[in-house]
């Protein structure tokens, strides 16, 4: 509304001309005529600056708005969805497509709104000045018209492919960027930063012939402009001088010419700005379709308190479990578990062991509800964990993921992240329980240093414990341990399995573990092979009854560091040659037997 005042203002003033014209050739007073036509002045300065101020704002709210909602269903969407989608696409349409979607729905809009408007309504009044003259500005700005609306199709389609091109070149600066260490270590950036120069020439090249287009657009509708400017001047003064016309109208007509230039290369600017901007409301809109997950019924109900689960209950269950990754756009299956079944108790620790592959990681996963089960049924607490509110569930349950997941902020923000009101005595006792405590008395500012992307400034073994206090302050029901000691040193790795004892007196700990030094000791195993369950019971039954786990077990327990005890007499080694089929290379203790070396078992249980 504001723009149409400003364009009734700005089509008000030829007119205010004309009169001061008339004035000024009769003679008469021109105080009124002048009075006018500043107030006109006046008010389309005002209106126009109005209209852009607020406009402006709406685009902004646009924006934000947009932003705000994306973020969020991106935030719940459902991670069979987004896995599909690469991690480049979605930034640039969060972020790029969500800037084009302001100028669509406010700037181009508006813009084609006014320019229409003062077009059509400047149209209207040359021909009620004089209709031939007006046949005359037709005929030659129709050549331009055309001639521009050509320009602006092509201008949209090369548009396009620059928006295209630019997501393209974005999507694999991401790429590279979040793999850096292993780009360096593969000794890969002469080869990347040729990829992505090919990929940001591209783009230039495109961006070039938006240019190109966008120079070409203006001066087609001024050639037009100026051809009917000079064929209306000299007909119209022709006209004047044989009594046909007077001044006054033609100098209106004239005004009027002019005031169409601008309006007019405006408009069919805002048409390809607003077939853009469709565009990227289009792309915002299908990432906003992304399925989500939860399930309202459930949400609807309220949150069921959080607290230990009841311990005459299992902490979790599961019953029959069939689940199956869907992968492309066919949703191929990759079928992963095939009817598990066990239980966990709300006490003690629980160990998953396996060769890779066998579907513990995403037991894991369906356990916190990424991903819902194909059938059978998984409990938490006795209850369907389906029917369960998400933030009951992952209340209840704390996961320490397999690549210890730490973010850009402070060692506080980090710890924090999963109760962000949590005290200062709760914080320190999860950091003296998860052995961070000389780690962050050595640090510059202790708790607020700041840490990087994805925790750097902190080595691998540090933020693994970083994240295992973060879980620890949580406080849950279910503590989950994806590979949780993989980057532990073997004394790190003793003081943790004495906090996990700890903490399986309070709570239900389900730990990966490829160490079976870690978990040796734990309440229960289960051993999965091929999706299945294979077997289950304590450490002593499964090396006498299970070949896996006693393959695993066996392996794992004579490689690693400190499990063979020292020997209780003299050794004796004898010479040795390797054979030619032997690699170069083989340490020296490969023909060593048990009749050269006397050994003895650090514990009786364990079978050598």
């Amino acid at each position: 509304m504001l723009g149409l005042l400003g364009v009734g203002a700005s089509l008000a003033q030829p007119w205010a001309i004309g009169k001061l014209i008339e004035a000024a050739g009769g003679g008469a007073s021109m105080i009124r005529p002048i009075a006018q036509l500043v107030g006109l002045f006046c008010a389309g300065a005002l209106f126009s600056s109005l209209q852009a101020y607020v406009i402006g704002r709406a685009g902004e709210n646009i924006v934000y708005d947009v932003r705000h909602i994306l973020t969020g269903r991106l935030l719940r969407a459902d991670l069979t969805a987004f896995g599909k989608r690469p991690q480049g696409d979605i930034f640039t349409r969060t972020v790029t497509d969500t800037a084009l979607v302001k100028i669509a729905l406010s700037q181009s809009l508006a813009q084609l709104i006014i320019s229409g408007a003062t077009v059509i309504g400047g149209v209207v009044l040359m021909f009620i000045l004089d209709l031939w003259l007006m046949v005359i500005t037709i005929s030659c700005l129709g050549v331009a018209s055309i001639t521009s609306i050509a320009l602006a199709r092509k201008l949209r389609k090369v548009a396009l492919e620059n928006q295209d091109d630019t997501g393209e070149f974005a999507s694999d600066v991401q790429r590279v960027l979040s793999a850096l260490p292993t780009v360096k270590a593969s000794r890969a950036e002469p080869r990347e930063a040729a990829r992505i120069g090919k990929l940001a020439d591209k783009a230039r090249r495109s961006g070039i012939r938006v240019n190109a287009y966008n120079a070409l657009l203006m001066p087609s509708m001024n050639v037009g402009t100026q051809g009917a400017l000079a064929v209306v001047v000299g007909v119209g003064m022709s006209w004047v001088a044989r009594g046909e016309m007077d001044m006054a109208s033609l100098t209106t007509f004239i005004m009027y010419l002019f005031q169409l230039v601008s309006p007019l290369v405006m408009f069919f600017m805002g048409v390809g700005q607003f077939v853009q901007g469709r565009a990227a409301v289009q792309r915002v809109d299908e990432l906003a379709r992304l399925p989500q997950e939860g399930n309202e019924s459930a949400d609807a109900a309220g949150p069921v308190p959080l607290g230990p689960l009841a311990p005459h209950r299992p902490a979790v269950e599961f019953h029959d479990v069939r689940f199956a990754y869907r992968r492309g756009k066919q949703e191929e299956k990759s079928q992963v578990l095939h009817g598990v079944s066990f239980s966990v108790p709300a006490r003690g620790l629980t160990a998953v062991v396996g060769p890779s592959g066998a579907g513990k990681t995403t037991m894991f996963q369906l356990i916190e509800r990424f991903y819902a089960a194909d059938g059978g049924r998984v409990q938490l607490g006795g209850q369907n964990i389906e029917a369960l509110p998400l933030d009951t569930v992952r209340g209840l349950v704390g996961y320490v993921q397999q690549d210890s997941a730490a973010m850009r902020g402070t060692v506080r923000e980090n710890l924090t992240y999963a109760n962000p009101h949590a005290g200062e005595d709760a914080i320190q006792e999860a950091v003296e329980m998860a052995g961070l405590t000389s780690v962050i008395a050595n640090l510059p500012q202790g708790l607020d240093t700041e840490l990087g992307d994805q925790g750097s400034g902190l080595s691998g073994g540090q933020r693994q414990r970083l994240c295992i206090a973060r879980t620890l302050l949580q406080k849950p029901a279910v503590m989950l341990l994806d590979e949780a000691t993989s980057n532990l040193d073997s004394d790190s790795e003793r003081d943790f399995r004495d906090v996990l004892r700890r903490v399986s007196r309070q709570c239900a700990v389900i730990a990966i573990a490829h160490r079976i030094s870690t978990v040796i000791d734990a309440d229960k195993i289960v051993v999965m092979e091929g999706g299945r369950v294979r077997a289950t019971g304590v450490h002593r039954d499964l090396m006498e009854h299970d070949e896996l786990y006693r393959r695993l077990a066996g392996s794992q327990l004579h490689a690693e560091p400190g499990v063979i005890a020292p020997a209780t007499g003299p050794v004796r080694v004898e010479p040795w040659a390797p054979p030619p089929s032997f690699a170069f290379g083989w340490p020296p203790y490969v023909g060593l037997t048990e009749q050269t070396l006397q050994l003895r078992p650090i514990r009786s249980e364990e079978r050598w």
